[in-house]
């Protein structure tokens, strides 16, 4: 058992290292790209990194788990080929147990496993109610939500979903770009988009920041598809 576990947090722990390489556009050969005119500053040598692409494959093996059979990346040799061909492969991230999407990418994210980041099992978990009951969280919610029960518009535990040792709410994995004056975007990355209307929408339509997600937010509430897209 201990040498099935020692593979697979090998396997694991080398999937994530692969969803957290950074390329960087502009380095090598090619002459530096123009500064952008909006001030962003990476700090890089020569000012030679202009664009960091973060990339999460989930799941994904470096090492085998059947010594005779082609770990995932190698049964993918173009990517595997682009890695090495432009930056480093690093196989020593481990991931957490129990590991599942969430959990996997948002510690690698935050570079700090669960009980640091709030979601230390996942894809959901159960939380307690003043009574001693329990009902369900998704581990599924933007970085500022609270947490995030399918079952009611309104949980009893308040406590941000993505939540410090101490009590507060997560850094975000953007924080460190913004403050260097640059544009961050992501798509379809756990807990970084507004990806459900149960909890997402309502939030940014409340925070102080709020977001504009469409003129008529009515028609979110009118939509007949569950509430987690």
């Amino acid at each position: 058992m201990k040498a099935n576990l020692g593979r697979k947090l090998s396997n694991l722990a080398a999937a994530l290292s692969v969803v957290a390489t950074a390329f960087a556009v502009g380095s090598g050969g090619a002459p530096p790209v123009a500064a952008s005119t909006g001030g962003c500053q990476l700090n890089s040598a020569h000012g030679q990194i202009q664009h960091v692409i973060n990339i999460q494959f989930d799941n994904t093996h470096f090492n085998r788990d059947n010594p005779n059979v082609p770990s995932d990346l190698e049964q993918m040799p173009n990517l595997l080929n682009f890695i090495e061909s432009n930056g480093t492969l690093l196989t020593n991230h481990h991931t957490p147990l129990i590991s599942h999407t969430a959990t996997d990418i948002l510690t690698s994210f935050t570079g700090v496993y669960g009980d640091n980041m709030g979601v230390p099992v996942s894809n959901s978990f159960r939380y307690f109610n003043p009574d001693g009951t329990t009902n369900t969280g998704v581990s599924f919610a933007y970085w500022t939500d609270p947490i995030f029960d399918p079952a009611t518009s309104t949980p009893t535990d308040h406590n941000f979903n993505m939540l410090t040792a101490g009590g507060k709410n997560a850094p975000a994995p953007w924080v460190p770009y913004t403050r260097a004056g640059c544009n961050v975007g992501q798509v379809a990355t756990a807990n970084t988009v507004l990806e459900n209307i149960a909890t997402d929408i309502p939030t940014s339509r409340a925070g102080t920041r709020a977001t504009r997600v469409c003129s008529d937010t009515s028609t979110w509430h009118r939509r007949s598809a569950p509430a987690v897209r």
